[in-house]
């Protein structure tokens, strides 16, 4: 008699295409769908193309113009129509600027029980509302099952996140995602998939859930799973998918490697205060905050009842004359059923600023708040500088609270609002695929526009048998993705062109990196714990990588980075002896040698700082796949040569 199997290791079989589904064990999954934007599919499509894929074979992949969008001088739109042309030629679906947020529109749209999704955006997760197993990565690695390549990954353990009683009135999904990251911190998911059961769930709609996995990044969970269940089923009927629907669950008694409960009805409102998305504690606890700002939206909580609900507590009152607030619904269809019901003119009455359709103020294309000023957002990151100011404070919230504290002027707990808002949903959404373009037929070959701001690849050599150069830095532990390369419209619209957005690496932490590194010609990055965690911008990695930089020392590794460190050929070293880095100091010189084609995955190798004289142990933690890479100077490199 087989084993009962939890929701989670029934969708890693039903693709599994290599490797054993042992914790920790390298797996290659076979991926149905995938989905880039503007912002990662410029690198994904190059590299598509130097991969020599004639066309993608997946069931589906797409191409959403949503982060990209300001058009702040040519290069926006340089990329809009590379992307657009490429999508035409290469097999890709487009969705074009003013449909909406990727996430959202997958959701709504695409996203299917049972299927797998690989996404060059780390919330890529958000598609485990439906019961699909949804993950972020590179754009490489994107590029690579666009071409019909498995995704590997190690295979992670399965956290049961049981849910039991239900929400009470002014406590939201967001709530609940909030109270996750405080029990796991940002760190606590590394290296599992959380899946969602219990009594509790019957009570969440997709959209909820939506908002719950979309932020499971955050603790560093490569995933997470919800069950298909009647509440996927009237989610997708509404979408006019009803034949999409099937029902999905974890078998009665199915192991799991980890559990935690929570009880829905003890929660209360929660935000996380400046500066991480785990820095959580009740609204109540920090009431009284004065606001400068509220941006209600991004692909956490931009749906119909998030924004309906906004829209019936600002209805017939004003906003604080302090406040500005920035609305952005998550897609053309919310957008659409805003305005049928008169929601729109509610939010514009009370003082609320429309913005488009995209992720805008969310990764700082847009709405920056003011020096020192304070921002309470929907959103799901809240690192120094993603706003596109510096010195900004960001709460995370749920969109009553936001909505409640932009009236107020003070973040306010919205239990002190009144009764609770109730929202009807359509019974059948606003359908309206045309603004989704279709590639050409098969067999034919549209020309690419490329644009001046549409740089060629960077080629990498092979690596020595030895490597030396100095520490360019010394960190301590979380260093973000934003910290590595920074978010922010004018950066973002860069994101083609390589050698000039290698220019803001490290900008926030070192603004002088850049020269620095590219004068030492090589070096190395010493780290604390997490290093990488956040966003899936393999350009953290390409760019540090066109500079010089020859590795990363750290106590440990978020999922996502580390695979784009051996993509692009920089080696992922991890302290044996966390304490070591304590020994290291910036400007010393660090030697690497025995470098060669006999080096094992699990090797520990001596690292010596000859600057100080003294020998640390490091460990080289990658799979034989990666060993490969790194040994060849990256992934590029490494299919060049067995094409060749």
């Amino acid at each position: 008699m087989n084993q009962p199997q939890n929701l989670t290791r029934k969708l890693i079989a039903a693709h599994l295409v290599s490797g054993e589904m042992t914790v920790g064990a390298e797996i290659g999954l076979r991926v149905d769908q995938t989905l880039v934007h503007d912002a990662t599919g410029q690198m994904a499509l190059l590299q598509f193309e130097a991969l020599g894929f004639p066309r993608a074979r997946t069931k589906r992949s797409l191409i959403y113009a949503d982060h990209n969008i300001l058009q702040v001088g040519f290069e926006n739109a340089d990329d809009h129509a590379f992307l657009s042309s490429a999508a035409r030629r290469f097999g890709l679906h487009y969705s074009k600027t003013g449909n909406g947020i990727c996430h959202q529109v997958n959701l709504e749209r695409f996203s299917a029980p049972g299927e797998t999704l690989l996404g060059a955006d780390s919330h890529t997760t958000t598609g485990g509302a439906v019961g699909e197993l949804a993950i972020g990565a590179g754009g490489l690695d994107v590029a690579m099952a666009m071409g019909g390549r498995p995704f590997c990954l190690p295979m992670p353990e399965v956290l049961l996140v049981r849910l039991v009683g239900r929400l009470r009135p002014w406590t939201r999904a967001k709530d609940l995602a909030l109270e996750i990251l405080r029990r796991l911190t940002v760190s606590g998911g590394r290296g599992r998939i959380l899946e969602f059961a219990g009594p509790g769930l019957a009570s969440l709609s997709v959209t909820d859930r939506a908002t719950v996995a979309n932020m499971s990044i955050e603790t560093g969970a490569a995933t997470a799973v919800f069950p298909s269940d009647d509440a996927t089923r009237d989610f997708l009927a509404r979408q006019g998918r009803p034949g999409d629907w099937r029902p999905l669950a974890a078998d009665p008694g199915a192991p799991y490697d980890a559990e935690m409960e929570i009880d829905l009805g003890a929660l209360e409102p929660l935000a996380a205060a400046p500066h991480s998305p785990d820095n959580v504690a009740p609204v109540a606890a920090l009431a009284g905050v004065r606001l400068d700002q509220a941006a209600i939206g991004s692909c956490t909580n931009s749906s119909f009842v998030d924004l309906m609900t906004v829209a019936a507590i600002l209805k017939g009152r004003k906003i604080a004359s302090h406040v500005s607030l920035a609305v952005a619904p998550g897609s053309r269809q919310v957008m659409v059923e805003l305005a049928r019901r008169g929601a729109l003119a509610d939010l514009l009455e009370a003082g609320a600023r429309l913005v488009e359709s995209a992720c805008g103020f969310c990764n700082g294309v847009g709405q920056a708040p003011k020096t020192e000023g304070v921002s309470l957002r929907t959103s799901n990151r809240n690192f120094p500088g993603r706003s596109g100011t510096s010195t900004a404070r960001l709460y995370l919230v749920s969109p009553e609270t936001a909505a409640v504290s932009a009236l107020a002027g003070v973040l306010t707990d919205p239990r002190s609002f009144g009764e609770p808002i109730r929202i009807e949903l359509p019974e059948l959404f606003a359908v309206d695929d045309s603004m989704i373009l279709p590639p050409a037929p098969p067999g034919e070959e549209p020309p690419i526009e490329r644009g001046p701001n549409i740089a060629p690849l960077p080629r990498f050599q092979a690596s020595p048998d030895e490597v030396r150069g100095p520490i360019m830095l010394k960190l301590g532990d979380n260093v973000t993705t934003d910290d590595i390369l920074p978010a922010g419209a004018h950066i973002l619209a860069l994101r083609a062109n390589i050698p000039a957005i290698a220019q803001y690496v490290f900008r926030h932490l070192d603004p002088d990196y850049p020269r620095r590194q590219q004068a030492a010609g090589s070096g190395f990055v010493a780290a604390g714990f997490n290093y990488g965690q956040g966003s899936s911008r393999e350009h953290a990695a390409l760019a540090p990588r066109h500079l010089g930089l020859t590795g990363v020392v750290a106590c440990s590794f978020a999922r996502i980075h580390k695979a784009n460190l051996c993509n692009f050929g920089l080696w992922p070293l991890e302290f044996v002896d966390p304490a070591d880095l304590g020994r290291l100091s910036p400007g010393d010189v660090l030697a690497l040698a025995g470098l060669t084609p006999q080096l094992r995955p699990g090797a520990r190798l001596a690292l010596r700082d000859e600057t100080a004289g003294l020998t640390v142990e490091v460990k080289l933690d990658v799979t034989e796949r990666q060993l490969e890479m790194l040994l060849a100077g990256g992934l590029l490199a490494l299919e060049a040569s067995r094409a060749g």
